[in-house]
């Protein structure tokens, strides 16, 4: 057990001595959540997005669905009813978080006056089909990509991003739609534009990645998504976070150590090392299983002892009986028939419970009715002809 310990302490504070000055491995997921600082997080737009709407309340949704919250905040008490806010409704993600039921109701909030701002690849298909967009992927287009906002007056810059920006507009409604921005390294696709409805707009934007902690802090990109966002009107701003927020925290009690590579490999060397322990300590210490004989039926033995001493004595008439009174209460015991007539009742009664063929059990009890008859042949022919009788039924 000493061994054991001392390996395991080893091995762990040879782990902790090597991975102590290794750099902590870069999570590259693209979580898109305001709580992650990993470079494809939302943490420094969540703490910038005040200033970029200045004068304008900033209000976030993280614990209830889009739904939810406009439908609350929906006025019926009124001659007209409307929404007790007005703004835009803003939601940023590398795929689509927001359930239908919620489409429906920002479909609803738009069209009584207000927007929506919707940056993601993978757009809702109840969206696209109302405001008759299509989304498609250049998979062609690898590496360094370009982006810019479309201005017909002034030249605009054109921003270089160092991720592979694939998803684009490849059809919209020319008569309603407006254009707002581009990308492409040799091709120019539409990436950003403003749809009319009803009353309201969508703003719909295929780049995400512009607003990650890695191109925020980039020398100018920040520019970018400051001036996509300029685009929009001033008005309060509600913020939709409850898709990125708690999807990747883990609720294991064990998430601290397995968060961490030295204490993860240190925890899995403590479980392979505990199994191989068990496994050679249980075989050591098992101990040799007695074979243990089965104990005899003494009853048997005994049944033969006295059935023997009957025989020798030549007292077959107290055999028959015995034989006899032990048939009919195992009749009596086990199928409860009652004996005292042996008659066509009975063997009928018999011969249902017992299934035995009707004619053994007449000749069964013609021979028990002749013998209490005092009707004897041969002694030994009647008790051997008795015992065969009763072993074809109770056998």
């Amino acid at each position: 057990m000493k061994i054991y310990i001392a390996v395991l302490v080893f091995i762990l504070a040879l782990i902790l001595i090597i991975d102590r000055d290794q750099p902590k491995p870069i999570d590259w997921r693209p979580t898109y959540s305001v709580n992650d600082k990993i470079p494809y997080g939302l943490y420094v737009f969540d703490k910038e997005i005040s200033g970029m709407f200045k004068n304008n309340k900033v209000e976030r949704i993280s614990t209830v669905t889009p739904y939810e919250f406009l439908d609350s905040k929906y006025d019926e008490d009124t001659l007209v009813e409307n929404y007790k806010i007005k703004g835009t409704f803003i939601n940023i993600s590398e795929a689509n978080t927001i359930d239908d039921q919620s489409i429906k109701e920002i479909f609803y909030f738009v069209s009584h006056g207000n927007n929506a701002f919707l940056s993601m690849k993978n757009f809702p298909k109840y969206l696209l089909d109302t405001l008759k967009v299509e989304v498609q992927s250049d998979f062609q287009n690898t590496g360094n990509t370009f982006v810019w906002l479309a201005n017909k007056k002034v030249k605009t810059k054109k921003y270089k991003f160092s991720q592979t920006l694939e998803d684009y507009f490849s059809k919209i409604d020319t008569l309603n739609t407006t254009v707002l921005g581009y990308q492409g390294v040799k091709q120019k696709h539409v990436n950003y534009i403003k749809v009319p409805y009803r009353n309201g707009y969508f703003y719909l934007h295929t780049q995400p990645v512009a607003f990650t902690n890695i191109n925020l802090l980039k020398t100018d990109q920040y520019q970018y998504a400051e001036n996509v966002l300029s685009h929009l009107p001033k008005a309060d701003v509600f913020f939709y976070t409850k898709g990125q927020n708690d999807e990747n925290i883990s609720q294991s009690p064990l998430r601290y150590i397995l968060s961490q590579p030295g204490l993860k490999w240190a925890w899995y060397f403590f479980l392979i090392g505990m199994l191989v322990f068990i496994i050679f300590n249980a075989k050591r210490k098992q101990r040799i299983v007695p074979i243990l004989k089965p104990l005899s039926n003494s009853t048997v033995d005994f049944t033969k002892t006295i059935g023997n001493l009957y025989y020798q004595e030549g007292d077959h008439n107290n055999i028959i009986d015995k034989k006899i009174i032990y048939f009919l209460e195992k009749i009596r015991t086990e199928y409860l028939i009652d004996t005292t007539k042996l008659d066509d009742t009975f063997i009928q009664k018999l011969h249902h419970k017992t299934g035995k063929s009707v004619t053994d059990i007449q000749e069964l009890v013609f021979l028990i009715n002749e013998h209490r008859n005092s009707y004897h042949g041969s002694l030994e022919e009647d008790l051997i002809r008795i015992n065969n009788a009763i072993e074809k039924i109770i056998h």
